[in-house]
């Protein structure tokens, strides 16, 4: 029901219908082991038991599978299907309970639960939720292992019938409800943190560029100052505050909306934003943080690193030919390049960067400067 609850009200979370459907396999599992007692002939009950619960471990294997966004390993489970199918006669032709009996009715269960683990392992994450479903997956697996050997130590019952009333059952039985339980609470902790974590992604994202917004970029860019002052303390004031900011403006911009109109403005807006952050090295921060305005965060650059990437972006605008809308000319854009300084907060770092873009709009526009304070100084002629 939780399952069928996150599915009918979170359309993200794809694989939930999966885990319901799942869960409800499950239930129908359960009830034919109950039904088994009041069969004759157990065996066409007994195959049903045995396909049913595979069945639930395959869909919750394709429920997990799309909430981790990973293809289901489709090969090893039809592969898995097709030796269940296989040895349904030899295991309903041989005696009930014994060792080799319970061996080969359990070897499916532990490769399908085998294959949950593997599954969320090859995902990539690897966060406390993700590994702790990871080991109660290897929990599940051992305990169906196991069982053959159990079931020699404390004996079992003598009949299909007969084996919801034996120790065995009641033990067995309760120990796998643990670990599904678990496992299925887990499933949710894990759906609830992704599911926040997208919520905080689209809020912090402008749907319009694809870039952070200002929240977003605000956010970040905070969190990414704070590591970087912290590093810099463990390695002298050389290394400390080892970040640039660029701040960039569309030039013109109001004369492309009034020529070309407002769509036209979003696609150049959309079109910038993509070479910004194409361009951008990887752990660099990009939003767009006003209407034509954007800001790029570089962590552990240095003045002349902003400075080339601001160029190199100014100069590729400059030159493409964007067929927005008709729009038939090519655009510009100015550029503020700002070092952060030690001890300096966001928005300080914001208002070197931003003065800095002023002083390239007052030159000119279609330039990149940067920050005053920032510049090295130059060397007087002919000094010792």
């Amino acid at each position: 029901m939780a399952f069928a609850v996150v599915a009918a009200t979170n359309r993200s979370a794809r694989g939930a219908r999966w885990l319901a459907l799942g869960c409800g396999m499950g239930i129908v599992n359960a009830g034919l082991e109950f039904l088994l007692r009041q069969q004759a002939d157990p065996v066409p009950v007994g195959i049903c038991i045995f396909l049913v619960f595979l069945s639930a471990l395959s869909f919750a294997l394709i429920g997990v599978a799309r909430h981790y966004r990973v293809r289901p390993p489709w090969t090893a489970m039809t592969a898995i299907w097709i030796v269940t199918i296989l040895l349904v006669p030899v295991i309903f032709s041989m005696t009930y309970g014994s060792l080799l009996w319970r061996a080969l009715y359990q070897l499916p269960y532990f490769a399908m639960q085998a294959l949950f683990g593997i599954m969320i392992w090859r995902s990539g994450c690897r966060q406390p939720l993700d590994l702790l479903l990871v080991a109660l997956q290897a929990v599940a697996a051992v305990i169906y292992l196991l069982k053959p050997l159990f079931a020699m130590l404390v004996g079992t019952a003598r009949t299909p019938q007969d084996y919801m009333a034996t120790t065995y059952a009641a033990i067995s039985q309760s120990g796998s409800v643990v670990v599904l339980i678990a496992t299925g609470l887990v499933m949710l902790l894990v759906m609830m943190r992704d599911t926040t974590a997208e919520m905080i992604a689209r809020s912090e994202t402008d749907p319009l560029s694809g870039v952070l917004n200002r929240r977003g970029f605000e956010r970040h860019t905070e969190a990414a100052l704070t590591r970087a002052g912290e590093s810099g303390g463990n390695g002298g004031d050389d290394d400390r505050g080892k970040a640039v900011l660029i701040a960039a403006d569309l030039d013109h911009f109001k004369q492309i909306n009034d020529s070309f109109g407002h769509a036209a403005g979003d696609g150049v807006i959309a079109h910038f934003a993509a070479m910004l952050a194409e361009a951008a090295p990887p752990g660099a921060i990009v939003g767009r943080v006003g209407g034509e305005e954007f800001a790029v965060l570089l962590p552990g650059a240095l003045l002349s690193d902003g400075r080339l990437y601001a160029e190199a972006v100014r100069a590729a605008f400059a030159a493409a030919e964007l067929p927005v809308l008709g729009v038939d000319r090519r655009f510009s854009a100015s550029f503020g390049v700002a070092q952060l300084l030690p001890a300096e907060a966001l928005p300080g770092l914001f208002h070197r960067a931003d003065t800095a873009l002023y002083r390239a709009k007052a030159g000119g526009r279609n330039r990149v400067r940067v920050a005053l304070g920032d510049l090295p100084p130059t060397p007087v002629r002919g000094a010792a």
